[in-house]
């Protein structure tokens, strides 16, 4: 009858250790194999100091393995396992503190355009629409980054799908992180989630200018910058530090909504910012059981605020439950190949056409 494993093993379990025990008991068995009549398996000694005395231990071990029935050659190999070498503490990367003097505008290395994407007021779809067209570029053969630049209330996290912090190889540079085809960075990545961002606008503006500057972007032709809210420090920092391509405006429909979309594009012409287009969030309601449309904001108030700019409306989207879930869940609807991601697409194809992305 063939040798088994556990013949072995109880044979070494009667093989003592010097200083108490037996092979097994101190689990120092490592890699028993049986090739025919051929028995072998290694003895793994807890640190290099034991293992220089164990010899006879090994070659106790030898004689009780060959006693077996069955078995004509054994093998037996002796090692020692080192202590765990402690690996090295990451170098200390402090994201803010007040921003560091620029001769001028800049650019990232390697990237081509910067555009922002900015809103006058919370709760148009801003960021929903900067991942989901961040994605959209992607799929059509753009290198596309996406900066979370909403300092306060970063959401792409949440939106990509990616929740852990970039390496930092020297404490200075950032190494991105990666989803869907796009190139992320995000304030969210370097906190706590649910710990709030309490900082005065110099620290706002740092950060800002150490996600463009010291983040390895690499070769990208757009970077999307998804904007906070409103017309403060951090569009500002970023329209006269950066060497910023454009602009998108995300708007909905109703009448307040626009009120605060203008000030936006006010502030943009006021820092010599070209205004690329807007794009109308929201624009409709198309009810499911009976396929009706209910303008539940309004209509066609970005379509006139654009025409009276003379800027293009690049794309009017409606309130959509699929779109919403996709974006909890941490992948947008521009993943897929559904109507909405066909609207994105659509979007972006004019981006590229236009030579805006």
């Amino acid at each position: 009858m063939a040798v088994t494993k556990q013949n072995v093993m109880d044979a070494l379990a009667r093989v003592g250790m010097p200083d108490g025990g037996d092979l097994v008991s101190r689990d120092l068995i490592r890699a028993v194999q049986m090739q025919g009549d051929a028995v072998q398996f290694v003895i793994e000694a807890p640190n290099p100091e034991l293992a220089a005395k164990m010899e006879p231990v090994r070659a106790a071990a030898e004689a009780a393995v060959r006693a077996l029935d069955a078995v004509g050659e054994v093998r037996v190999a002796l090692t020692a396992h080192g202590p765990a070498k402690k690996p090295a503490a990451p170098p200390s990367l402090k994201i803010g503190g007040h921003p560091k003097p620029q001769d001028g505008p800049t650019k990232p290395t390697g990237v081509k355009r910067i555009l922002a994407i900015g809103s006058g007021k919370g709760g148009v779809g801003k960021s929903t629409v900067s991942s989901n067209l961040a994605v959209a570029l992607a799929k059509q053969g753009r290198k596309v980054g996406l900066l979370d630049a909403d300092i306060y209330g970063p959401s792409q996290p949440r939106m990509m799908g990616v929740n852990k912090r970039p390496a930092s190889p020297d404490g200075k540079t950032i190494i991105p992180l990666h989803a869907h085809g796009v190139t992320l960075m995000s304030i969210g990545f370097m906190m706590e989630e649910g710990k709030a961002v309490v900082w005065r606008g110099p620290m706002l503006m740092g950060a800002l200018q150490q996600m463009l500057g010291q983040v390895e972007w690499g070769e990208l032709d757009v970077l999307l910058v998804d904007l906070p809210p409103g017309t403060g420090d951090v569009q500002l920092t970023l329209c006269t530090k950066s060497e910023l391509s454009g602009a998108i405006v995300v708007s909905t429909p109703q009448d307040v909504a626009l009120i605060d979309a203008r000030k936006a594009l006010d502030m943009f012409a006021t820092l010599k910012t070209p205004v690329l287009g807007l794009i109308e969030n929201m624009s409709m309601f198309v009810c499911p059981d009976c396929g009706s449309e209910h303008q539940i904001f309004g209509q066609g108030g970005v379509a006139a605020e654009a025409e009276k700019l003379g800027v293009p409306l690049l794309g009017a989207l409606p309130i959509d439950l699929e779109t919403r879930l996709a974006g909890d869940g941490g992948t947008p609807i521009a993943v897929g190949d559904g109507p909405m991601a066909q609207v994105y697409a659509r979007i972006a194809e004019g981006l590229i056409k236009g030579g805006m992305a």
